[in-house]
């Protein structure tokens, strides 16, 4: 657990100095104080309402255990597995088979799961799935995913308004020159992904271990992952593509684009994934 919070920590201290150096670069002591702040603001908002703010986003309905009985009863049976409290339970009505965890801490814990994945999973494949997502409450990989996917785009933005701390660096009593201000609006954005990625990926791989002990059965998962990839590649999820910050939440990368080098992959290469999971099995066996 400690690690978790660890990684949570320096990711937050990584987001406020990417605000503090475009502020400081753009707008000199005073834009670096009003990014410092409006990265306080988002931070604090991101902890407390941003898993409310995804689940909105992907139009997600909550279920109970009288409109969805059987998916219901599956999150119920693997959260007292896992020796977590009962997470609430969404189900989003998109064709693209993909799931997420979203919360920030295993007592304000949801997860949803899209009537695509539920289609095309076997129940056996489907327990494994959601056994990976309970692991990222279980490890507190929500309160960095949510955070991380709100503050990126807040970079983002911020980038994108930077003409208006340009010209106005008291300090120096000088101007920044426009192609600076271009290079840092280009850059910044890529830097917060960047980190963002980084996390995703290393976080992925312990959900799915963490996952497989959850279910006791690490080769569901693994042929849940390689059915997924297959199917989510000729459906797109058009909630995914107009926030793309937000694809890392996802068990499989919903988005239709490949990545262009492994730094800027949101999820390990499934192949990897699948094969960690196989020798899983082997050593359990």
């Amino acid at each position: 657990m400690f690690g978790n919070w660890l990684k949570t920590s320096i990711l937050m201290a990584a987001i406020v100095a990417l605000f503090g150096s475009v502020g400081m670069a753009l707008g000199g002591a005073g834009g670096m104080l009003i990014a410092l702040l409006l990265a306080g603001g988002m931070n604090a908002w991101a902890y407390w309402y941003s898993d409310k703010a995804v689940l909105k986003m992907y139009n997600a309905q909550e279920v109970d255990e009288r409109s969805a009985p059987q998916f219901y009863n599956m999150v119920r049976e693997l959260s007292q597995r896992a020796g977590l409290p009962m997470p609430k339970v969404y189900i989003i009505d998109e064709a693209q088979p993909n799931a997420f965890a979203t919360g920030r801490n295993p007592e304000h814990a949801a997860v949803a799961a899209t009537t695509g994945i539920m289609r095309i999973l076997s129940e056996r494949e489907l327990r494994g799935v959601m056994a990976h997502e309970l692991a990222h409450v279980r490890n507190r990989d929500t309160l960095i995913s949510t955070v991380s996917a709100t503050v990126a785009g807040a970079i983002s933005s911020l980038a994108q308004f930077g003409f208006l701390f340009a010209g106005h660096n008291s300090n120096e009593n000088r101007n920044v020159h426009p192609l600076v201000a271009l290079v840092i609006m280009i850059l910044a954005p890529i830097a917060a992904a960047l980190i963002q990625m980084a996390i995703s990926r290393a976080r992925e791989f312990g959900a799915d271990r963490g996952g497989a002990e959850i279910s006791g059965d690490p080769l569901a998962l693994a042929q849940a992952l390689d059915k997924i990839e297959r199917y989510a590649k000729g459906m797109p999820l058009e909630t995914a593509e107009l926030h793309p910050e937000t694809a890392q939440m996802m068990i499989i990368n919903p988005l239709s684009g490949s990545d262009v080098a492994g730094l800027f992959r949101t999820h390990p290469h499934t192949a990897d994934r699948i094969a960690r999971l196989q020798q899983l099995a082997r050593e359990l066996a």
